[in-house]
């Protein structure tokens, strides 16, 4: 039995210091500029630092209705590294990128609040909070790296600069010009932007120059040599290094120095006055944000005061703490917002400055299908979810219901919401193409601004599961009754109208639903792969002959006969081609098996998507009789039924991921919807 020691000593043998050392590394001043000269990165300004990090997780390019757009892998993989996921907003997530490539390039919005506007629930506060793990991350590797000084004391301890600035502002404006010459001709490696120096000493570390320069009789390099140490400054928000966080308390209770530093009143009394800067602390959330970024939560809530703080601090990289001069800062700055506060904005005149100051991106929501329920997925699978089943299609709809009331109604007469949420999602539609989507994306530029948030969807999912303790499963059904039944105490619904619009969607899901677990119990039915093969050989004979005016040998009789007519539109009118268009689908089919055999392929009915649900529709019109499905609804099953039946539900289960309670449930519903349609009948 191993003891503790051993224990220890095992996992002593596996301890790796090297990473420990490179993040603490620590040296002089001309040590300092050989890091520069290897490495010119480590100059950046927070922009180029921002942009960077960003760019170093990779890219790829992605199309959108023929356009060309920019997927940022560090929105995607970080972020489903870090247990966020954000998708379907490329487009936006790339104009936030660019504003940061501009802001790097110094094209003028490094000097702006960038604001992320959207409603509750767009991600705006995921994507903040990602760019500060990412900063933290980033600082800690080798391309993210950055330093700061720290001032040594006569008793031999050392006074970090309390804005962790860059080291190269320790050398005098004169000699600025010389050495940024040199550095920029002597680097020895390729590197993306010029070194430069912004801005000066912070107030504290100003007084330790002056202070200690008297000390060497003005050689500021012998008193950088022996008064001043170079440190590995690696971000954090937990620490308060290089990432802030500001949010606004009530009006009342709304103070500046939260954001610029207070005096610190215990230390007055040693240094004999208020304006001696080692008697203040600067530890506001400006100050502690230099080199990295402040993440202003609700931004358009800070009281007046804050905002003149915000003007400087965005458009002159420049604070003002208490009985000091204007300070520099090199951050980040980032805000975000929704509607009513923007609108607000919009309306005040007295934050024109501000407005004149900002840089708005809006965040909407997603109206694409797919992506909206990858946001669910991410918390409602089988890993997350345990001991209950989800059934097919359960997320799906509530993504469905959430997308719908996101989307603008379409000015097409013939196009129904419910289309054109398809359209968005990639599926085609006759009559409709690519071109037409764009025209509809460009008719409503604010769609996905209003609507239901993800939050709601994913509350009434967790009410879905918690309320049926009884049952292995939940189903669409379940999640539906929370969605409306959750509508009459919904804050954010604004009058009756709206409350009625939304459950009139309801029923479209409701519908598509519907259509969706027939189509698949019809598929399992159908899924007798020889009965399908010889279904379309005989199809496909029949279409030969019909497109070559020849005979078709009936295979029991020998003789010739001509192509089966009733055959042929039996098959065609499952998917609803009219009688008009039956020689042009024939002489289709007839091409694309040519061109197949042309590329030395054989012809499979699977390929052709339209052909295969026209098949299976077909086999299952003609086997649906035999399987008596309606008799589900009944008590009364016979043996030979029952069989079919479960050899049904197993495929079910096996082809779309059933379980058995589930299947069962759901071929009891269509049961219920044939023995419906043939009622009405």
């Amino acid at each position: 039995m191993a003891t503790a020691q051993a224990i220890l000593d095992k996992l002593r043998t596996q301890l790796d210091l090297t990473d420990y050392q490179k993040l603490h590394w620590e040296g002089s001043f001309s040590q300092y500029l050989d890091f520069v000269l290897e490495n010119p990165g480590v100059t950046r300004t927070a922009y180029q630092r921002m942009y960077d990090m960003i760019l170093s997780h990779g890219t790829e390019e992605v199309y959108e209705n023929k356009e060309k757009l920019i997927r940022y892998k560090f929105f995607t993989e970080f972020a489903s590294r870090q247990g966020d996921g954000i998708y379907g907003l490329d487009r936006p997530l790339m104009q936030l990128v660019n504003t940061f490539k501009s802001a790097a390039l110094g094209y003028g919005t490094e000097r702006r609040v960038i604001l992320l506007h959207g409603p509750v629930g767009s991600a705006k506060s995921t994507i903040a909070r990602l760019l500060k793990r990412g900063l933290e991350e980033y600082s800690r590797t080798d391309a993210g790296m950055l330093f700061s000084f720290a001032w040594k004391n006569p008793d031999g301890t050392w006074s970090k600069d309390p804005m962790h600035g860059e080291p190269l502002q320790l050398v005098p404006e004169e000699y600025r010009p010389q050495i940024l010459a040199q550095l920029n001709a002597s680097c020895t490696q390729p590197h993306s932007y010029d070194i430069t120096i912004k801005g000066d000493l912070c107030p504290f570390s100003r007084f330790e120059y002056s202070q200690r320069l008297q000390k060497y009789d003005g050689d500021w390099l012998k008193m950088l040599d022996n008064e001043v140490k170079i440190y590995r400054l690696t971000l954090s928000e937990k620490d308060r290094v290089g990432i802030g966080t500001f949010q606004p308390k009530d009006e009342k209770n709304q103070d500046s120095t939260e954001l610029t530093g207070d005096i610190n009143y215990r230390k007055i009394a040693e240094y004999g006055s208020d304006s001696d800067p080692r008697a203040f602390n600067f530890d506001g959330e400006l100050n502690i944000a230099n080199r990295g970024i402040i993440e202003f939560i609700e931004v358009l809530k800070l009281d007046v005061a804050f905002l003149y703080d915000l003007l400087g601090a965005s458009q002159e990289h420049k604070i003002k703490p208490k009985k000091f001069a204007q300070t520099d800062i090199d951050e980040v700055i980032l805000g975000h917002t929704n509607e009513p506060e923007y609108r607000r904005l919009q309306s005040n005149e007295f934050m024109e400055a501000l407005r004149d100051r900002t840089v708005k991106i809006d965040i909407p929501y997603v109206t694409r299908l797919r992506d909206e329920v990858r946001i669910y997925e991410k918390d409602f699978n089988a890993e997350k979810v345990k001991g209950k089943h989800i059934a097919p299609h359960t997320v799906e709809v509530a993504a469905m219901w959430a997308v719908l009331t996101r989307l603008a109604p379409p000015k097409h007469a013939s196009l129904t919401l419910l289309q054109k949420m398809k359209l968005y999602n990639g599926k085609t539609l006759p009559g409709f193409t690519e071109d037409n989507v764009i025209e509809l994306k460009r008719d409503n530029p604010t769609e996905g601004m209003t609507g239901i948030s993800p939050r709601y969807i994913q509350d009434k999912i967790s009410n879905a599961l918690v309320a049926h303790p009884d049952e292995d499963n939940i189903n669409p059904f379940m999640v539906m009754k929370e969605l409306e039944d959750g509508l009459r105490h919904h804050a954010l619904i604004k009058d009756e109208e709206q409350h009625r619009f939304f459950k009139e969607l309801l029923t479209v899901v409701r519908e598509e639903y519907e259509d969706i677990v027939k189509n698949e119990v019809q598929r399992a039915i159908a899924a007798d792969e020889e009965a399908l093969m010889r279904l379309c050989g005989n199809y496909i004979d029949n279409v030969k002959a019909y497109t070559q005016r020849e005979k078709v040998r009936n295979r029991f009789t020998g003789a010739y006969e001509d192509p089966d007519e009733r055959l042929m539109r039996s098959v065609e009118e499952k998917i609803d081609i009219p009688d008009g268009r039956k020689d042009d689908f024939r002489r289709e089919i007839m091409n694309y098996i040519g061109a197949l055999a042309v590329d030395g392929k054989k012809f499979d009915y699977k390929t052709n998507e339209r052909l295969q649900k026209a098949l299976e529709l077909k086999l299952f019109e003609d086997q649906k009789d035999t399987i008596k499905l309606t008799s589900l609804v009944s008590n009364v099953v016979d043996r030979a039924t029952q069989e079919k039946i479960d050899v049904v539900k197993s495929r079910l289960i096996r082809n779309y991921g059933y379980n058995e309670s589930s299947a069962t449930d759901v071929l009891n519903f269509v049961a219920s919807i044939f023995a419906r349609g043939q009622t009405k009948k």
